[in-house]
């Protein structure tokens, strides 16, 4: 009897976590049905690649190595008009031509809004924090005091681009032919965090930080942290998109990287915020030997005060999430492109030898150096790390000037790979021109226009406009 009785309360334990399972699965069914209903309606718009009846996000996989190939497909069949193609949570909005982008450019936030777009496809207020996403002022802090001290920060960052190449290199100094291997992308993040953080974390005495004591910014353990923040943000952003809405903080917290990284960069700046934050309370925002850096500027900012070390900490990280893995990506295609064409090393080296020799290493000799920075350019145009740019979300129905009209909701971009192909925009657009840019600058009023920072409806490899990168 007693066996029985126990036979009889396993089935009923079976059933029950039977029973809650099907629960569990309608509702989240019921969850991803209510929320695949709430996408905008786009069946106006013709579709570029992939299309299946179970909607975009079963097309994407389907699609996922083509996405280029379909962006230029879309680009030669429908130049100048919109067209969608696949994207894994939904259907995206693709435009090209000067008058698209340029109306792209002039919409104000509140119409298209880039930081919306970034938090649909990587979930940020869930990973970086809903304060960081909402409120970003280090943003702000970055355009603002970092480019007006990148003059006073050039001796800082030539001195350490000097010491990490020395290092990874290790040359006998003997003149001797000599040769060393190693793996180019990752030593360019690597060296190129270093140069970052110089302007981001002061020079600490022994002891704040483990590591190298001459620089929190060389410290191997912050270097490590930062290289890897960009991709558990990434992937747990797309983990996070998995699931429906009200599971997400779950998801972060639980199957998502972004909660350990944190904790230990706090663990690794949190004495050296907290002795600034001593400093600020006892003597003041212009105490003396005041450190001139990211960190300052931040903590001084009006709406830091009661900022968190957790939040300053992922304002930081976020800082790096943006601008580690895009420059490394960028100079490491450089080197490729001219390990490959090695007869355009010498015209660059005498370029900068000449200029160099005649007033020094400074940012405006690096200003001059018009064949370098035609050659970055042009190799940004031919290898950018991406087919698109300038992504925006339409937080209200937007109307281009044929009158298309893209419903609240849609996510938009332009094709910017195709553009820099275009023969229209180009001469000879498939074929590498490394002083393309600088003979183009030759002519009348195109001395600017031309330069790598800068960009125009025919040159989108940083987007265009105020979110330009």
């Amino acid at each position: 009897m007693k066996l029985l009785i126990m036979q009889l309360q396993g089935l009923a334990l079976q059933d029950g976590i039977q029973v809650a399972y099907g629960l569990v699965g309608i509702v989240v069914v019921a969850l991803l049905v209510a929320n695949l209903s709430k996408r905008p309606n786009l069946d106006a718009i013709p579709t570029v690649g992939c299309s299946t009846w179970l909607g975009s996000w079963w097309a994407s996989i389907k699609c996922l190595a083509k996405v280029a190939d379909i962006i230029q497909e879309g680009y030669e069949k429908h130049k100048g008009s919109p067209f969608k193609v696949a994207g894994l949570y939904r259907w995206t909005v693709v435009v090209s031509g000067s008058q698209f982008v340029e109306e792209v450019r002039k919409a104000s936030d509140d119409e298209l809004s880039f930081m919306d777009a970034a938090n649909d496809s990587l979930n940020l207020e869930y990973t970086l924090g809903h304060d960081v996403h909402h409120n970003p002022f280090h943003v702000a802090i970055i355009r603002c005091q970092l480019t007006r001290n990148l003059g006073n920060f050039y001796p800082d960052l030539r001195d350490e681009i000097v010491t990490a190449f020395e290092e990874t290199l290790d040359l006998p100094g003997n003149g001797e032919p000599y040769f060393v291997v190693i793996t180019v992308r990752h030593r360019l993040m690597y060296e190129g965090h270093r140069m970052e953080e110089r302007s981001r974390i002061p020079n600490r005495p022994e002891g704040h930080m483990q590591g190298d004591s001459s620089s929190a910014g060389r410290n191997p353990d912050w270097i490590d942290l930062a290289m890897g923040f960009t991709l558990d943000v990434i992937k747990g952003g797309v983990m996070i998109g998995l699931f429906p809405k009200v599971l997400a903080p779950l998801v972060a917290r639980f199957m998502t990287n972004v909660p350990g990284s944190a904790r230990r960069g706090m663990k690794l700046l949190g004495p050296i915020i907290e002795e600034r934050q001593k400093h600020l309370e006892e003597y003041g925002k212009d105490w003396v030997d005041k450190p001139n850096d990211f960190l300052s500027w931040l903590m001084d900012h009006p709406e830091a005060s009661e900022s968190s070390i957790k939040d300053l900490t992922l304002r930081i990280l976020s800082v790096n999430f943006a601008a580690i893995h895009t420059s490394s990506n960028l100079f490491t295609q450089a080197l490729y492109i001219m390990a490959a064409n090695p007869q355009y090393m010498q015209p660059l080296r005498e370029e900068v030898e000449s200029i160099v020799e005649k007033g020094g290493w400074s940012k405006g000799a690096l200003a001059k150096m018009r064949k370098i920075d035609s050659f970055l350019t042009e190799c940004h145009r031919i290898e950018g790390i991406g087919c698109v740019s300038m992504t925006r979300k339409v937080m209200k129905d937007f109307t281009f000037s044929d009158g298309t009209v893209l419903p609240k909701g849609t996510l938009l971009t332009t094709a910017s790979q195709a553009t820099h192909l275009d023969n229209a925009n180009y001469e000879n657009a498939g074929r590498f021109d490394p002083f393309r840019f600088a003979n183009m600058r030759e002519e009348e009023g195109e001395a600017i226009k031309h330069s790598y920072a800068s960009t125009n409806s025919e040159y989108l490899a940083f987007g265009h406009g105020k979110h330009a990168w």
